[in-house]
């Protein structure tokens, strides 16, 4: 019948599609990967995945967290966390991850020098990239969170076609030029068949320490609209308060060292 027949053709499209694809394998020791994702650069995602990294482990003591940063051009991870130094090898040549406040993490800020850019090409990025999900020690992790690199590039397209992930969450402002790109951002995950759980909306809203008076800088509600367009929850609303930045930039996150102010 014409209705087998077009099953059989799609079946056979499907084939050939994910002939070109790699294999997902696990991240060993690894249970679940949650990937923290922008469409654009400076919506605080890197601080949004550290905070998130550090909330899960303080939710529940007997789980164990890492913190990988995929983030190859702009590794910020080693300062948020307040690491530095280079990774030890195991006696099978994988890397160690460096760990502080009871989180592991890896990045390559770690394997340059921290002024030094990183002026690659695309083949070079794609082999660091695999270094880092894969000739990484991580023990044995409940979860992974990964803070990937702005946008819907090489990187995100590797790392989501490479190995097996829980879920993604999208990090913005409610900026209507941020938004455009978070839209995207959700889309390329849709396609690529990785979950997204849902969105946060950052950099909200600003509260005058002195007068109170609230201001939405960047507009409001600008993610809740995009997540009803979407059909996604939002999973958290946070202020541009300067205290988050500040921690953060002192590598003493505000999770960790302000865990009962609003923040």
């Amino acid at each position: 019948s014409s209705g087998s027949r077009d099953d059989a053709l799609r079946d056979k499209r499907i084939q050939i599609l994910s002939r070109g694809l790699p294999k997902q394998k696990p991240i060993e020791g690894v249970k679940q990967v949650v990937v923290m994702a922008s469409g654009k650069g400076g919506v605080g995602k890197s601080t949004t995945a550290v905070n998130i990294a550090l909330a899960l482990a303080a939710n529940d003591s007997t789980k164990e967290v890492g913190l990988l940063d995929a983030d190859i051009y702009g590794p910020s991870i080693p300062k948020m966390m307040n690491l530095k130094g280079n990774p030890e090898l195991t006696p099978k040549n994988l890397m160690r991850p460096l760990k502080n406040y009871g989180i592991s993490c890896m990045s390559m800020g770690f394997l340059i020098e921290e002024t030094a850019p990183v002026v690659w090409r695309g083949l070079m990025v794609m082999s660091a990239v695999e270094k880092l999900l894969r000739q990484v020690d991580w023990g044995q992790l409940d979860y992974l969170v990964i803070d990937m690199p702005p946008g819907t590039g090489d990187v995100q397209l590797s790392v989501s076609q490479n190995i097996p992930i829980a879920g993604a969450v999208i990090i913005s402002t409610p900026q209507d030029v941020a938004l455009l790109d978070a839209r995207k951002g959700a889309e390329m995950f849709r396609k690529v068949h990785v979950p997204v759980l849902g969105l946060v909306q950052n950099m909200s809203v600003f509260q005058c320490p002195k007068c109170k008076h609230e201001t939405h800088i960047f507009g409001a509600d600008g993610v809740r609209d995009l997540a009803k367009t979407l059909g996604l929850d939002v999973l958290g609303d946070v202020p541009l308060h300067v205290t988050i930045r500040e921690t953060c930039d002192t590598g003493k996150p505000v999770v960790i060292s302000q865990p009962q102010s609003d923040a």
